[in-house]
Parts: structure tokens; sequence; C-alpha cells
């Protein structure tokens, strides 16, 4: 996948930086998007996971530093996560996956991600728990260990944890969320880094276009922007790459 290439696919470029925008509203990073947009336009697995994880990385440092700045961020709601996602990221970035098994496992997580943009689950509670460190602690190494096998940041299942248990609101689940996805997404790329894997350098063009629908969507989504519209629309194409995944596998 060369420069030429992705500058010859408008639309991708079009579509990027609105997943950005929709993700960062909420405070994550994209993956989960961004490999089903490359999934959809037939991209190779080994530029995919890199990929996904390089704008990861830049959207959700962006996403964390406009909901700390509104106070947000819970220090006690993200370490226990935190403490088991990081090495059980880097073990996930480290291993090598079957093409079969990785797109039936992504498109099941993508799954997942368009029920969490409907609505369907993870609404916020009225009356707020004590977060359970135990029980944290296993989400955050099953949630680590598939953000670095796939390339996502695990925010997309975080954040529904956070709100069915009752342990944070809305926008703590998204700061919290944020800088989840960030660690993760770092310790997945150091992991696939060390077993020899490689950054297209033509994924660097898609940086510019996802910067800027990022930074957008973080703001507005700080600030109570609403994009439920939008986030129809994401879910439409997200469903199309979750049909393309299961179809081809």
């Amino acid at each position: 996948m060369t420069v030429a290439d992705l500058l010859g696919m408008p639309l991708l470029l079009l579509l990027l930086p609105i997943v950005a925008f929709l993700y960062a509203s909420v405070g994550h990073g994209g993956a989960s998007g961004y490999l089903a947009l490359m999934s959809a336009f037939s991209f190779p697995m080994t530029y995919m996971k890199p990929t996904a994880l390089v704008l990861n990385i830049l959207v959700s440092s962006v996403s964390f530093y406009f909901y700390y700045r509104e106070k947000n961020f819970k220090w006690n709601l993200f370490y226990p996560f935190a403490l088991t996602s990081i090495p059980f990221s880097f073990v996930g970035g480290y291993l090598k996956i079957d093409a079969f098994y990785y797109k039936i496992i992504l498109a099941t997580v993508l799954v997942f991600a368009v029920l969490r943009l409907l609505g369907f689950f993870g609404k916020e509670k009225n009356t707020l728990k004590e977060i359970n460190l135990p029980l944290a602690l296993g989400f955050g190494a099953l949630i680590g260990f598939l953000s670095g096998l796939l390339g996502i940041g695990g925010g997309i299942i975080l954040s529904p944890v956070l709100l069915l248990f009752g342990w944070a609101t809305m926008k703590q689940a998204a700061a919290v969320s944020a800088l989840f996805i960030l660690t993760n997404s770092i310790s997945g790329l150091f992991g696939f880094v060390s077993q020899g894997g490689i950054l297209p350098e033509s994924s660097l063009v898609l940086i510019g276009v996802v910067f800027i629908g990022g930074t957008l969507g973080a703001y507005y989504g700080s600030t109570k922007f609403n994009t439920k519209s939008l986030r129809y629309v994401l879910s439409a194409v997200i469903g199309i790459a979750i049909v393309k995944l299961y179809t081809t596998a």
C-alpha cells in the first residue's frame, strides 16, 4: 500500500476524519473504526494493525487532553485496569495471529463497538459505586490482551464496563478510556515492533486527516456536542466491514 494508493482513495480520506471525530467525542482513539474502514477497502492485514495503533495513539492523546482539561479524569478509575492491561497488551502485540482468527475476533469486537455506538448498553447510572479491584484487574488483562492482538486501544470495551457496573459517569468513562487507549496502544505497538513488525511509511499520510477529525471531536465531545446522527452513519460503515470480515474469513 503506497502513498499513491492512499491518495487514490478519496472516500477513505473523507471517512477517516469522521471516524476520528466520532470516537474522539466519547474519549476513544477510533482503532476499531479505522480497522473497519481498512478492511472495507481491502487493506492487507500487515498494514492494518500497526497503522490503527499509531492513529489510535494520536487521537487518544488529543481526547485525553480535552477531557482532562475539563477535570473529568479520575486516577482511581484508571490505574486498576492499566496495571494489567499494559503488560497484556504488549503480549498481544507481540503475538502473531492467523488471518482467519484475526478476522473473526475483530468482527466480534466490532459488533460490540456498534452496539456501544448505538447505545444498547453502557448507559450512565444514577448512583455510582466503588470500583471492584479484583474485577477491574481481570477486565484490564483481558481488554489489554485483545487490544495488542487486534491493534485497538480497548476503550470501546472499557467504557461500557465502567458504565454497566456504575463505576463512572459518561464523562469520567471517556477521560479514563482515553488514557487507557493511549497506554495500551503504545504498549501494543512496542510488542508489534519487538517481534519484527514494521510500520508502513505510507500510513503517515493518514495522520493529518485523522488529527483534524480527532481534535474537533474531542473538543466538541468534551463540551456536550450531540453526534447522534453521525454515530448511525459510522455504525453502518462498521456494519459493512463486519459482514465483509465474516464472509471473507
